[in-house]
């Protein structure tokens, strides 16, 4: 250990030039000259492309780029003293202390024993003014020595001082088991970026780790050995957590999933506080003691946000295999296949096909199978949302008052009301003070059957009929809608699309869409695949854009940004908004307005064009289920990525940010 460092992999107010991947590039060789790498190249590559996973740029002007590579001979630090400095993505500006930690490919112990110790001296102030004063590379050797090989093995370092800007966040105590459930309304992007991003923190404080992502390609849950040995849980969600239960009495740290993307090293420190506090909150051992905490812990607005989320988050799967299937019978047998896939299917075999042939009968096959999927939309939303607010008594009497608003044409708004209704009432019933010998009858008999007579019977005798009128209305109006009143409906989608990157507003926009799609179809009802379609065009603007803007100017975005703009390619090609994130988080004020503007150009013009969407995800790998619109669909999502691109080039050329530290600064100036 006491030679991870030397003088000759010490630079003092060096010019390294304007990126991180120009630095990253120069440290890297700095290392291999010294015969501690083989390869500075791929040691260079190795480094930028954990960069490009998550920023290394810390508060207080330190950044702390680092790799594990087979590049890489021998553990090695190397450190630099930047003049001028480089914004390697900290939110307090650039940096000028820059510690590049190399460690060989498997190394893990000794990779996360470098970045604990170093991560403990770097919150000490006197610590980090040493370097910044040092006035030769042996004496920065000898500090960097000092902590490196000293610090203690197991302890929590001092905290900052009250005035101090943001430190790093502190290491945590290695011994302490943290877990953590992440879950978004489409588990598709934010789940696993905030898992991901958890585990490299957990990593690199040396704390022990385990996340289960409860995302749309489905959850291998935690191993139960592993729940009961934990000291804390983090729920990073959106939406509610399935089989709560199973960390009943664990502290908990519960919070929005964007949270653990942005803020991953706060939350595993939050989760050791409230292990060491008796105090603390603690994940309720019942599903009655759920709703009891969730009626006293939240307002009414937002457990209705919640419920809603998690019903979305339920309802998608079976709208996505549903609308794709009915697509692709639609593209296997024609559009007529509407008029005979029931007669196929009832008169007809694989071994008995139809006169049409093989190819109608497999498409009345998909068409079938679509529509049925199709068919649970509404008890799928109206049952999950029960269930958010009630735990599983209200799945049932949620899905009974699912089918009743379908039943009666009250359509998805019915199927939201019956949904919040059956919940309420199973929460409510479920509060009760009862025997026993009851208690046990209570989640499997008789709430279930209360809730769903209290939610359906008013769904039935009061609330059913006037949903109806208002549903057939609203689809009138949506489908009487063209020219001006359709190009606005596109703008205000598209802007809600662009305006949180996969939050609240998103999903409302998106949720709006989906609901409706069921009702929609090419020759009768086309405008709620319009809407559909303007909805997934808008979200594929923002990190088109911003790969695009990437591309065009590089030199304006970081390096960390310039990786992230080649992912977004792919990301916004396939409908994922939340590629643009990492962009928006580092400058909201001038990519999320540019985002907009160009998703509300898309929007507008795909109302505007009439293009349809039968399926609700997959960007431009789903063109066959748009019909012949596809290449309009492509055109107007070409225009709002040129908006969008041009616009965040011009707002980062013309309309500068001061980093937050020359601000303040020059704030304490004055």
């Amino acid at each position: 250990m006491s030679e991870l460092i030397t003088a000759e992999l010490v630079l003092l107010d060096a010019d390294l030039g304007n990126s991180t991947s120009e630095v990253i590039e120069k440290l890297a060789g700095l290392v291999a000259n010294q015969g501690r790498a083989t390869d500075a190249a791929a040691l260079a590559a190795d480094a930028k492309a954990r960069e490009a996973k998550t920023a290394t740029g810390v508060p207080g002007g330190i950044a702390i780029p680092h790799c594990r590579s087979a590049a890489v001979t021998e553990p090695t630090l190397a450190m630099v003293r930047l003049a001028p400095p480089v914004d390697f993505g900290a939110k307090d500006g650039e940096a000028d202390l820059v510690f590049f930690i190399a460690a060989p490919d498997g190394a893990d112990q000794a990779h996360l024993k470098l970045l604990s110790k170093l991560a403990r001296a770097l919150v000490k102030k006197p610590f980090t003014a040493s370097l910044r004063e040092a006035g030769s590379e042996a004496e920065i050797v000898e500090l960097i020595r000092a902590v490196v090989s000293d610090a203690p093995a197991v302890s929590l370092p001092d905290a900052a001082p009250a005035d101090s800007p943001a430190a790093p966040a502190a290491p945590a105590v290695a011994t302490k088991k943290i877990i953590a459930v992440t879950a978004c309304p489409t588990g598709i992007a934010h789940t696993y970026m905030a898992a991901d991003s958890l585990a490299q923190a957990a990593g690199e404080m040396g704390v022990d780790f385990a996340v289960e992502t409860q995302g749309s390609s489905g959850s291998t849950p935690l191993d139960p050995a592993v729940i009961e040995a934990a000291d804390a849980v983090i729920f990073a969600v959106d939406v509610d957590v399935r089989d709560r239960g199973r960390f009943a009495g664990k502290p908990v740290i519960q919070v929005p999933v964007k949270r653990g993307i942005d803020e991953p090293e706060k939350l595993i420190n939050d989760a050791i506080a409230a292990s060491q506090d008796p105090q603390a909150r603690r994940v309720p051992g019942s599903a009655a003691a759920s709703s009891e905490e969730s009626a006293g812990s939240e307002s009414f607005g937002a457990g209705l946000k919640r419920a809603l989320l998690t019903g979305v988050s339920y309802m998608i799967p079976f709208v996505a295999g549903g609308g794709l299937l009915i697509a692709l019978g639609f593209l296997l047998g024609g559009y007529a296949i509407t008029d005979v896939a029931d007669q196929y299917l009832t008169e007809n075999t694989l071994f008995n096909l139809p006169e049409a042939g093989l190819l109608a009968y497999l498409g009345a096959v998909a068409f079938k199978i679509g529509g049925l999927s199709m068919g649970f939309l509404v008890p799928a939303l109206a049952g999950y949302i029960a269930y958010a607010y009630a735990d599983r008594p209200g799945i049932a009497p949620g899905f009974t008052a699912g089918a009743v608003a379908g039943f009666m044409g009250a359509g998805f708004i019915g199927g939201i009301v019956g949904g919040i209704i059956a919940g309420l009432a199973c929460r409510w019933i479920n509060s009760w003070t009862v025997p026993r010998w009851l208690r046990g009858l209570m989640p499997v008999v008789i709430v279930p059957l209360l809730g769903s007579i209290i939610a359906s019977g008013l769904m039935f005798l009061f609330l059913g009929g006037p949903i109806a009128q208002l549903t057939e209305a609203l689809n009138g109006w949506l489908s009487g809608m063209s020219g001006t009143a359709a190009a606005i409906l596109g703008l205000i989608l598209g802007l809600m699309m662009a305006i949180d990157l996969g939050g609240p507003v998103n999903k409302v926009a998106y949720s709006f869409a989906v609901a409706g799609l069921g009702a929609g179809s090419v020759a009768e009802n086309p405008a709620p695949l319009m809407i559909m379609a303007a909805v997934m065009a808008a979200g594929m603007v923002p990190p088109l854009a911003m790969a695009l803007a990437t591309a065009v100017s590089p030199k304006l975005f970081t390096g960390a940004e310039r990786e992230n703009g080649k992912a977004a390619w792919l990301l916004g090609a396939a409908f994922i908004s939340e590629g643009a994130i990492p962009f928006a988080a580092a400058d909201p004020l001038r990519v999320i307005p540019a985002s907009m503007v160009g998703a509300g150009v898309t929007g507008s013009l795909i109302m505007s064009f009439d293009v349809l969407s039968q399926a609700p995800h997959g960007g431009i790998f789903v063109f066959f289920a748009m019909d012949n619109t596809w290449p309009m669909f492509l055109l107007a999502t070409v225009i709002g990525t040129l908006v969008s691109a041009a616009l965040v080039i011009i707002l980062k050329k013309y309309v500068r940010k001061a980093p937050a530290r020359a601000a303040e600064q020059a704030k304490a100036a004055a």
